[in-house]
């Protein structure tokens, strides 16, 4: 694994990518950070296609990121994040809405899990998911990080599905 750490307006962020594609965007703050493992390499090289459309993320010139994403996980949560890949820029959805997406309207929670597991933060927008009466919930990045996130993105406290 080859991994590089580039700032951000919301704090430095761990991006890790192999062969196969951007496997870990990891929000670089609290007990356990950076989160590198035995083996791994620091070569910016190889995350700079990520470093970059995330530096046009955060200054508005981009909406979509057009990377080869390689997360791993079991069927169901590969399938809640493609699922979150096509909530569009500036729009939040709630977790039972997800779940019928995923094909699924009993698995809230089971969805909630695998929302919180996405090892991609921002790129496969989690942030975009909120609770059933519209309050921000749980990010692995911070309540307020999500905010941010989702302010960029035009929210202004209001739940903003379309």
């Amino acid at each position: 694994m080859r991994y590089d750490i580039v700032d951000s307006p919301i704090g430095p962020l761990l991006l890790a990518a192999d062969d196969s594609g951007l496997r870990y965007l990891d929000f670089l703050k609290g007990p356990g950070s950076p989160r590198t493992r035995v083996g791994w390499t620091r070569d910016p090289k190889s995350v700079r296609d990520a470093a970059r459309q995330l530096a046009e993320y955060f200054a508005k010139k981009r909406r979509a990121f057009d990377l080869p994403l390689a997360p791993q996980g079991t069927a169901f949560r590969r399938a809640t994040w493609r699922a979150l890949e096509r909530i569009p820029y500036g729009e939040t959805i709630r977790y039972g809405q997800l779940a019928c997406r995923v094909g699924n309207p009993n698995a809230a929670r089971a969805v909630g899990a695998a929302v919180g597991a996405n090892p991609l933060a921002i790129v496969i927008p989690c942030h975009r998911v909120i609770g059933a009466d519209g309050s921000l919930t749980g990010f692995g990045g911070g309540l307020p990080i999500k905010r941010a996130l989702l302010e960029l993105e035009g929210w202004s406290g209001g739940v903003l599905l379309r």
